[in-house]
């Protein structure tokens, strides 16, 4: 009752994870150890050490919201300067390159270029070292100054830009301190100096004393809907840590000591998928425009919206004679163990009596998977919907059955009218699954019809989108004319 539904559930996950490989939309949610799992997600090898000079990629630790990214476009607003964002994809754009704070890396003392790395040192970077972050893409330098980002009005929030132009050596606001946070980078050196993906950092703004900062605040469509990148004088520290996941330094020989993320195993995974949609679902708290409550599931009272277009209309609503004699189930079952307790207390002996000993084991344990699947949904303060009853529902149908064999067949033989009530209770169920049927599929309905059919004013579906008469064609092929 354990070992076997628990073994078939991670069973599911596991082949879940070995079909399902290429990355998606939703591989943001996940670390960047379970997506360096995925196809064309992957990295090879890169060198563990940075040094002044390497070219490298850097990663937001806590919102798994992409890399540090630039791309040509400015801020409509603020400073009007290029536009600073984190990307969740593998790109050019998010490129960097670390200098020194005095020196541009360039030849003759220019930024970057063609020689780029002529005066490349092996230099590392060390715990309090000050650096400058060239994007190689742009030609312009990280940069905050006192104003107010494009979207959060918070005070203790600042814009971070892209500033600068080729040749342009730079100012003091492009200045941002490197302080490696001990706890959370693994290994002695990966505490001491900047190493790929094993040492975790802030970025300190020397200017102004603002950390690199991000959030799960998305920019609007001019800002391609990234993810937006602040300095922060109050920032919490999770969202304020980054990290280098790819580092290229040409100067250094091929035999260095180089990093890749750890594989996690099956239960790795399987654990930090369920941690994720944990965290996401505690997080709908915004209301929806079809979302319901838990007392609305067992009468049925509303649906959900999913789609209408083209006078035909999908909605997702359940039939309401099998819903509600399962509903009757449940009432039913607390009514007959009030009264058999009221009866107990005062020394009747029912529970003597085999079938109705087990009349009411067999339904309360079917009932009690029905509340487990239902009460808890009651604490819940997130968005809910009609669907979220259905593995209730499984369990109320369930006890209807039973209910329904122990009156035909076990309280009396079984009779005529066990017989009709099964023909009746079918033909009523296939003929409500019938007539709703046009808003399951999506399939040509009438006003007329459909206005019949809302036996609860508070079926939610749209009449109007319908014909008033169903032979009216609902598509025509454009006509070719003569030439």
């Amino acid at each position: 009752m354990i070992v076997i539904p628990v073994g078939l559930y991670m069973a599911m996950f596991g082949i879940h994870f070995l079909c399902l490989r290429n990355p998606g939309e939703g591989d943001g949610f996940m670390s960047s150890e379970f997506q360096a799992t995925l196809n064309s997600k992957g990295m090879g090898d890169t060198p563990v050490d940075v040094v002044f000079g390497s070219r490298v990629s850097i990663r937001h630790h806590n919102t798994q919201g992409g890399y540090l990214h630039s791309h040509s476009h400015m801020y409509p607003g603020g400073s009007k300067q290029q536009q600073i964002t984190l990307y969740p994809h593998k790109d050019d754009n998010n490129i960097f390159i670390l200098e020194n704070q005095t020196q541009p890396l360039g030849p003759y003392g220019q930024v970057p270029g063609p020689r780029a790395w002529d005066n490349i040192t092996t230099e590392h970077i060390m715990d309090g070292d000050t650096i400058r972050l060239y994007h190689m893409a742009t030609d312009r330098r990280l940069h905050s100054h006192d104003v107010r980002p494009p979207v959060t009005e918070a005070d203790w929030q600042q814009e971070v830009s892209a500033y600068g132009y080729e040749g342009f050596e730079g100012d003091a606001n492009d200045l941002f301190r490197v302080e490696i946070v001990p706890s959370m980078s693994d290994g002695a050196e990966a505490k001491k100096r900047l190493r790929t993906i094993q040492t975790k950092f802030k970025l300190v703004h020397v200017m102004t004393g603002c950390v690199l900062f991000s959030h799960k605040v998305k920019l609007p469509e001019w800002g391609f809907d990234q993810q937006e990148v602040t300095c922060a004088k109050g920032g919490s520290l999770p969202n304020s840590i980054w990290y280098i996941e790819q580092n290229s330094q040409p100067a250094l020989p091929d035999d260095v000591e180089k990093v890749n993320y750890k594989i996690p195993n099956f239960f790795a995974k399987f654990w930090e998928l369920h941690k994720v949609m944990w965290r996401t679902n505690a997080g709908l708290v915004d209301s929806h425009a079809w979302d319901s409550r838990p007392p609305s599931w067992p009468i049925l009272s509303r649906g959900i919206n999913f789609w209408g277009r083209h006078h035909r209309h999908v909605y997702l609503i359940g039939n309401p004679v099998i819903w509600w004699t399962s509903t009757a189930a449940v009432v039913i079952w607390v009514v007959f163990k009030g009264i058999a307790v009221l009866r107990w207390q005062r020394g009747f002996k029912d529970y003597n009596h085999v079938h109705f000993k087990r009349f009411d084991y067999e339904i309360g344990q079917t009932l009690l998977g029905w509340a487990l699947h239902y009460f808890p949904f009651y604490l819940m303060a997130r968005q809910l919907f009609l669907h979220h009853y259905l593995p209730a529902l499984y369990f109320a149908i369930l006890a209807f059955c039973q209910i329904y064999d122990f009156v035909a067949n076990r309280f009396n033989k079984p009779s005529i009218f066990g017989k009709l009530f099964t023909v009746a209770f079918l033909s009523l169920s296939v003929a409500a699954f019938c007539i709703l049927s046009p808003l399951a599929y999506g399939n040509p309905w009438t006003k007329g019809m459909c206005q019949k059919t809302k036996l609860i004013s508070t079926w939610d579906f749209d009449c109007n989108l319908f014909h008033n008469d169903v032979s009216v064609p609902t598509w025509k092929a454009p006509q070719r004319g003569r030439g």
